[in-house]
């Protein structure tokens, strides 16, 4: 999961207002369900003492969640009587939850946004291509690459005989500009997409031809796809499955590979101890100590969680910067933070990551991970 849409939480003061809810309408009785979900959250939100503005700014926000195209579930943040993040969820919470706390309660985003990568679609024809950025449910438009008109389209015959060959070049000569055209759009959209996945959707050859101009950097994250197309009434459905298998063939091979990486950095024999956390030089963190030092000198590269794990909910402390997280009151105060709050240790390690432009990956339930559930693969050995 990429974090920078977590920074106007942390930009200013809390506490906040930290809010999962379901909001699936799948069956006759809906409303009244979605009604009863609504007072539960009220009531979580009384008995830990938010203020009775901010709780209002929640319950009329959930009040207009539309009723069509809902997502499985929605997170708000809310602070100062403003609702200021409404995140739509790509699973439904396993329970209502309503936290009051001095920092947002982000961690279960992890889990329940999804690790699905940002993908980038192309979809491509011999006129050009329609781009589109795929982020979770949202689907935003990023303009064409449009070719030459001439190209072909639209000719009545093909000309005959001797001036046969020479069509077919210049329709040749034509897709040639036109791939190139596409390639460099999708190569100058592409730092500022934030896109980790490009699709290239179309007919074979023309995927083909696009996939070989594009940089290298590009080519090793690109896939083509069999389904979808570019003219009108085009179907999406086998498209969409395409993708979704994509993104999570992405998701599971980036995961290996970090868990590779961070047990590599981790046991480097007379350096760590394989039954406890980080001890020594490397490039991975291990327990909240560790993980937490690393953290306030911004050199957490990817953040790792085990959702629900212990050293998750254990209590730290901090002071008002992105980085004052310690794991004693009188380290926090070392560090002059003069009144240090508590926290948990995942949502402080998530704030110090999001202001460090780190990843966060979940490792799931049967897969080794880090002892306790923290750990980090380092920018640089400890």
């Amino acid at each position: 999961m990429e974090l920078g849409f977590l920074k106007p939480l942390f930009a200013r003061p809390g506490p906040w207002a930290s809010v999962y809810i379901e909001t699936t309408r799948a069956t006759e009785d809906a409303a009244k369900i979605q009604k009863l979900r609504e007072r539960s959250i009220a009531a979580q939100l009384i008995d830990a003492g938010a203020d009775g503005y901010t709780t209002r700014a929640v319950m009329e926000r959930l009040a207009h969640e539309p009723v069509a195209g809902t997502p499985p579930g929605r997170a708000l943040f809310a602070a100062g009587a403003e609702v200021v993040l409404d995140v739509p969820l790509t699973l439904p919470p396993p329970v209502g939850e309503a936290t009051w706390s001095m920092l947002p309660h982000v961690a279960p985003l992890a889990t329940l946004r999804g690790d699905s990568p940002t993908c980038m679609v192309a979809y491509i024809d011999r006129a050009g291509a329609d781009l589109e950025l795929r982020e979770g449910h949202r689907r935003t438009t990023l303009g064409e690459a449009r070719g030459s008109e001439w190209q072909g389209r639209g000719h009545r015959g093909v000309p005959a005989d001797r001036y046969e060959w020479h069509y077919r070049n210049r329709v040749e000569n034509g897709w040639n500009e036109t791939a190139d055209l596409i390639a460099a759009e999708l190569t100058r959209q592409w730092p500022e997409s934030g896109a980790e996945l490009l699709v290239l959707a179309g007919d074979a050859r023309e995927r083909r031809a696009v996939h070989n101009r594009l940089p290298e950097r590009i080519q090793d994250v690109t896939v083509e796809a069999e389904g979808g197309g570019r003219s009108a009434g085009a179907g999406t459905a086998a498209l969409d499955t395409e993708i979704r298998q994509a993104c999570e063939a992405y998701a599971q091979d980036r995961l290996r590979r970090t868990l590779e990486r961070f047990h590599r950095g981790r046991g480097k024999p007379g350096e760590h101890r394989e039954s406890s956390v980080d001890t020594g030089p490397g490039e991975a963190a291990e327990g909240i100590p560790a993980v937490v030092d690393a953290a306030r000198k911004h050199q957490v590269a990817t953040l790792l969680l085990t959702p629900e794990a212990a050293d998750g909910g254990r209590q730290v402390w901090i002071g008002p910067g992105v980085d004052e997280v310690a794991v004693q009151r009188g380290e926090a105060r070392a560090l002059g933070v003069p009144r240090p709050e508590q926290a948990r240790a995942d949502d402080a390690l998530l704030r110090a990551a999001a202001a460090a432009d780190c990843e966060v990956l979940v490792v799931p339930e049967g897969m080794r991970g880090p002892a306790g559930g923290l750990g980090a693969v380092l920018r640089w050995s400890m």
